[in-house]
């Protein structure tokens, strides 16, 4: 781990130069904006979720002085429209998101930045557009297996860590559907009662908030349970997860396919105690790869944890120096 001495900080808050509304097919119109030097080292922010959306703080774990920072709402998700919806929403479609708005920006190459599940859209976008690709900064990796998602979501995984928040998010399931919770969380997330989608979504979105952290989240039910965000997080994963990431029958698509990118280089930051991410994940891919950097740090899965931001900005600081325009 980098914890010696002071853990370092998120960078001050800056306002975005500009931000578009990018019309991607007849159905989704995507946000996205550019911060910091609009001559800087272009990085690409893919955020978590699916579903999650950007917030400023994004912007943060990169020096504004040398990065242009490019953050986007996949389909679906935070300010891009319609929020929530599932139609043409896949993780290829999202791909070719990111490929126009590079497009348009006439970007060349970039650094490639994601937590979470915005490591397993970073690795497959890297592995369809690896010349693209300046280097790769992930937190917190999720390989989108089976076995990754019945971890989180179904008994006998982080469900004996967190029993009383898991207690609460299966309350919601009778017990005769219990045997597979994400089915039946899919069936009320897509029901035509809002009240039925609503109460889903929230307890769903509680569910992950709850487990996130290596110390309790106070206020869990109020960021977490906010309906917007709940909707748009528990509705596009859930789709995600049936169709277990579009990959086509392959569950073990990125291991399989991450030769392609081994080259690139690639810093992993990991927590220790990441229950959400387990973190076999990120050493299985880092033993399949030639230039990373493995870090695992005192913390949970949170992209806010102190051990996880100080690795973070350490990260860009180094790919700074070394991608310097």
């Amino acid at each position: 781990g980098s914890n010696m001495g002071e853990l370092r900080t998120l960078y001050p808050e800056i306002n975005e130069n500009f931000s578009k509304m990018l019309k991607v097919d007849d159905v989704h119109t995507i946000y996205y904006e550019e911060s910091g030097n609009p001559h800087g080292i272009p990085v690409v922010f893919l955020h978590g979720g699916p579903g999650g959306g950007t917030t400023p703080t994004g912007r943060r774990y990169f020096d504004a002085k040398a990065y242009r920072i490019i953050q986007l709402d996949q389909r679906g998700s935070g300010q891009s429209t319609p929020r929530a919806c599932l139609e043409n929403n896949d993780t290829w479609h999202i791909i070719e998101d990111i490929e126009k708005i590079r497009e348009e920006l006439s970007i060349e190459q970039w650094l490639v930045f994601g937590g979470s599940w915005g490591t397993t859209l970073a690795l497959c976008y890297a592995i369809k557009h690896p010349e693209r690709v300046l280097g790769l900064v992930l937190r917190g990796i999720f390989l989108g297996r089976r076995e990754d998602i019945t971890w989180l979501y179904e008994k006998g995984g982080v469900s004996e860590f967190f029993p009383e928040a898991f207690d609460r998010y299966t309350s919601i399931i009778p017990e005769d559907e219990r045997h597979d919770i994400i089915g039946a969380y899919y069936k009320r997330l897509t029901s035509e009662d809002r009240q039925t989608r609503e109460e889903a979504a929230r307890e769903w979105s509680i569910w992950e908030g709850s487990v996130m952290t290596l110390h309790p989240v106070p206020n869990v039910e109020e960021s977490a349970g906010e309906i917007n965000f709940a909707l748009s997080v528990a509705t596009i994963e859930c789709h995600f997860w049936m169709n277990e990431m579009f990959w086509g029958g392959d569950d073990n698509w990125l291991l399989n396919n991450v030769d392609v990118i081994k080259d690139i280089p690639t810093y992993i930051v990991h927590g220790r105690y990441d229950v959400d991410c387990r973190p076999i994940n990120a050493y299985e891919l880092s033993k399949k790869l030639n230039n990373c950097d493995l870090d695992f740090v005192i913390s949970g899965h949170s992209s806010a944890e102190p051990a996880i931001v100080d690795a973070l900005v350490r990260a860009t600081d180094k790919f700074k120096e070394i991608l310097k325009k």
